[in-house]
């Protein structure tokens, strides 16, 4: 059976997820892994016993070897690496979010285009299963018509810095960086928005360069409206708690919760069946936490079977352009029609 040898460039937390899982997956093989901290590599090595280890990525470039890279680093590198690789001739899954701006992202398009190679961002709350289930049920109609749907990112930062405080950056404003999965979840449900309002401030993480709550009002197509929060300073445990209002029913999920839950009346009159909102369904899912098995199971696929990739650049970096207008929008303290991306 073909395997697909991949190299998986950084071993940090998220990192080690994408270790496991490419080590995990009968498709692939994990050819080598790579960090500029030798400590992370060698502990990595120790549990996955990868054929080849370095602490420069670019050992891995001109490696014939090397059929796929992960890139599994900080945001502000993404382009440079993915654009690399891809001219190596080699496949890339990027970590999200995809890149800082629209332009970045249309580089690594074009890039991928003239390759001809497959280029995949790891938008892995598509992977959560309560999301996943959210989804299937909206799209059976089952909640009747989509309203309102609103997502959060809170994570508390103060105690997530990042590994030499790479978080810590002012061209890395924490919508694009963490409240990209919300964004990225509502546009996977409810399309891609036109337009956007938005406020922040600036109150918990007084050190850091970019305020650290924003607060995203959006258009979305069909009249749907919708809301993100990103709060990277919050005092209490990450959460991307979620809510689908529809004209039949109502879910409320979370990528950490064990159930969701779904409110739902059918095509009867409510004085029919009683006030059945007393009692919701509590649907039972799996916590996969960051599903990262999952993400790579299907780029794994999408490459040795050659078919389309499930979350193509082009969704990456169109939630890219919903976070950039946001960002603007939090600045200019005005509507932003957002402007999404164009490979020529």
């Amino acid at each position: 059976m073909k395997k697909l040898n991949i190299v998986v460039i950084g071993c940090s937390g998220m990192g080690k997820r994408h270790i496991k899982g490419v080590y995990e997956n009968e498709r692939a093989n994990l050819y080598g892994i790579c960090d500029i901290d030798e400590k992370r590599v060698a502990a990595a090595a120790e549990l996955y016993h990868p054929e080849k280890t370095s602490l420069d990525w670019h050992d891995f470039i001109n490696d014939p070897a090397v059929d796929a890279a992960i890139i599994v680093m900080p945001d502000q590198l993404h382009l440079e690496m993915t654009e690399t690789f891809l001219r190596a001739g080699k496949h890339v899954l990027c970590e999200k979010p995809m890149a800082l701006t629209v332009a970045e992202c249309e580089k690594m398009m074009q890039a991928e285009k003239e390759t001809g190679l497959k280029l995949m961002v790891g938008q892995v709350s598509r992977y959560a299963p309560s999301f996943a289930k959210a989804k299937e049920i909206i799209d059976s109609g089952r909640i009747g018509e989509l309203y309102f749907v609103e997502s959060e990112y809170a994570h508390d930062y103060s105690v997530a810095r990042g590994a030499n405080d790479w978080r810590v950056s002012p061209e890395r404003h924490a919508v694009i960086g963490g409240g990209c999965h919300a964004i990225d979840l509502l546009r996977w449900i409810a399309g891609d928005p036109t337009e956007v309002y938005a406020l922040s401030n600036h109150k918990c993480l007084t050190d850091w360069p970019v305020d650290d709550c924003s607060i995203a009002i959006m258009k979305f197509p069909n009249n749907v409206n919708g809301k993100v929060l990103t709060a990277i300073g919050c005092k209490r445990e990450y959460t991307m708690r979620s809510c689908f209002y529809g004209t039949k029913g109502t879910i409320i999920c979370d990528n950490r919760s064990n159930y969701l839950t779904l409110f739902e009346c059918g095509d009867e009159p409510l004085a029919q069946h009683g006030n059945r909102y007393n009692i919701p369904q509590m649907i039972p899912v799996n916590i996969a936490g960051h599903n990262v098995k999952a993400e790579i199971k299907a780029f794994v696929d999408s490459v040795l079977d050659n078919t389309p990739l499930p979350i193509s650049s082009m969704e990456g970096a169109s939630t890219v352009a919903v976070c950039n207008a946001v960002v603007e929008s939090c600045a200019s303290g005005m509507p932003v029609k957002i402007k999404y991306p164009v490979v020529k």
